[in-house]
């Protein structure tokens, strides 16, 4: 195992604990606006207005959009390579809609048996950097078993009582099979984002990528969010809490080191690193801060397996 690939391994571990973190953020934002989508808008304009200010002061960064543009031009680069916003428009508005709903764990798990089960097809077809790779026994069994995993881990989600973070209005009484199934089409487009990303990322740079997937997913956000408003209105107000406005931050810094990641890793080896860190960070957010839903036996049982899953999936690296 070459240097490069260790420190893949460790970085896809810190993505992981940020894409736990930051859904508890959007979960609890969504809860107080009671409105996912809007927590989801202003997660990525909060995220977009950084990176502008960014790319505003560095010509370096600048050099890199160009090296993108360039790259459309001469079909080096594909129109539908920019597109991986909005997988990440979908993920964060999961994100909002579901977590105080279910819980952290239980959305991690969902998320992680979609990723996986499309990080098999996206390797296969070699729509990521890294080029193909087949479909082993060993890779298919492990994601196969994420499947079972969230299945369990759904199990025990239903009626749970109010907590301290409220459910959004819009999910009161929704079927939890539902409230599990919008997280794991989530992940199943997390790993098309990936790749996608990864691809704009190896021709402008990590971050001229993060400002094409913010760009994207914030034009599809407040497309959606604008039909919401007309059924709904404004929120009342907006919660006063600094914490709640982190989310945007946090998806700049593990969207841009997926980009990097993926090339050295690939897509399906970058989502079972990043499952480890998921899920021990989810674990401990749902202990230390609860949602409605809280920590179930099911929800732990589902991560338990999960974690076998990526056991069996990674002797394929090996």
């Amino acid at each position: 195992m070459t240097a490069r690939v260790r420190l893949g391994l460790g970085f896809g571990f810190c993505i992981g604990a940020g894409v736990a973190v930051q859904g508890r953020i959007n979960g609890a934002l969504g809860a107080r606006l009671h409105d996912g989508i809007a927590a989801a808008t202003i997660s990525f304009g909060s995220g977009l207005l950084i990176l502008v200010i960014a790319f505003a002061f560095s010509g370096r960064l600048r050099d890199g959009a160009a090296k993108v543009r360039n790259a459309l031009s001469a079909g080096t680069l594909r129109p539908w390579h920019l597109l991986g916003g909005l997988c990440g428009a979908f993920f964060v508005a999961c994100q909002g809609l579901t977590v105080a709903a279910i819980g952290v764990t239980a959305f991690t798990v969902a998320v992680v048996a979609g990723q996986l089960l499309s990080s098999l097809v996206v390797d296969r077809l070699g729509v990521g950097p890294s080029g193909r790779t087949p479909v082993t026994a060993l890779r298919f069994g492990g994601a196969a078993l994420a499947v079972l995993a969230v299945l369990i881990a759904g199990a025990g989600h239903s009626g749970a009582p109010a907590g301290p973070l409220s459910v959004p209005d819009s999910l009161r009484g929704a079927p939890t099979a539902l409230l599990i199934i919008l997280p794991a089409l989530a992940g199943i487009g997390l790993a098309w984002q990936q790749a996608v990303n990864g691809r704009v990322g190896e021709v402008g740079g990590p971050l001229s990528a993060t400002l094409v997937n913010f760009c994207v997913g914030l034009i599809a956000l407040v497309v959606i969010e604008a039909v919401v408003l007309i059924g709904s209105g404004l929120p009342d107000e907006f919660p006063t809490q600094p914490w709640l406005y982190l989310g945007g931050l946090i998806g700049i810094a593990f969207i841009a080191l997926a980009t990097i990641t993926v090339r050295w890793i690939g897509v399906l080896l970058l989502g079972l690193t990043s499952v480890a860190g998921q899920l021990l960070m989810s674990i401990v957010l749902d202990i230390a801060t609860p949602t409605s839903a809280g920590l179930s036996i099911t929800a732990v049982v589902g991560s338990a397996l999960t974690l076998v899953a990526v056991g069996i999936a990674t002797r394929s690296h090996t």
